[in-house]
């Protein structure tokens, strides 16, 4: 009986282990860091100021669960220790949601670590990288976080609304080199409430 008890316990184990696994699908695997382009001789101060998110693209990103969503501001404030302080206003059940973190440099011109990594439970690291901007038109930024997995996303920034066909293709194309599908890339919807107010 205890035998029969033990197979009985053991089966529901494995039933329960494959129930949760396919809960939460395998996720792309981040692309090694030296594989993302970085902006060359970045300039911070160019960098800074406001940028709306016209696309993100990610291996936790997909169209099945998150659809269409909402545009979105990032803006970048350029301290004196050259670490930004960055706010993101988000529309979300009707309120203007402000999201506020801080990027710290790290060892190359371009790339930051979020600060203040404790106040934020469950984050191993947190990796920003800007990959390529003109500073005046559109930036293509990536983010690294590892937690109980690794994620990974690269947003598409414009200083305006517009979504070019050129840089919606090269968007798509980076994020095609990261190993991303068509269903792992979304563009945001235009709006103004919330991000158009300062």
């Amino acid at each position: 009986m205890s035998l029969g008890l033990l197979w009985l316990g053991l089966t529901l184990l494995g039933a329960l282990q494959i129930q949760a696994q396919s809960s939460t699908p395998d996720l792309i695997p981040a692309p090694p860091l030296l594989r993302i382009p970085l902006q060359p001789d970045f300039e911070d101060d160019q960098f800074q100021g406001k940028w709306y998110v016209l696309g993100v693209a990610g291996n936790a990103v997909t169209k099945e669960e998150n659809g269409q969503f909402k545009m979105y501001t990032t803006t970048y404030d350029l301290q004196e220790d050259h670490s930004y302080n960055v706010t993101s206003i988000l529309l979300r059940d009707g309120h203007c949601f402000h999201w506020i973190r801080t990027f710290v440099p790290s060892f190359q011109p371009g790339q930051f670590n979020l600060g203040n990594i404790k106040a934020y439970p469950g984050i191993r690291s947190y990796t920003v990288r800007v990959a390529a901007t003109d500073y005046k038109r559109y930036a293509m930024v990536y983010f690294k976080k590892v937690a109980d997995k690794e994620y990974f996303k690269t947003t598409l920034y414009g200083r305006n609304k517009e979504l070019t066909p050129p840089l919606k293709e090269t968007f798509v194309n980076f994020a095609k080199s990261l190993g991303l599908t068509d269903d792992h890339i979304l563009f945001s919807v235009p709006i103004d409430r919330c991000i158009d107010e300062d």
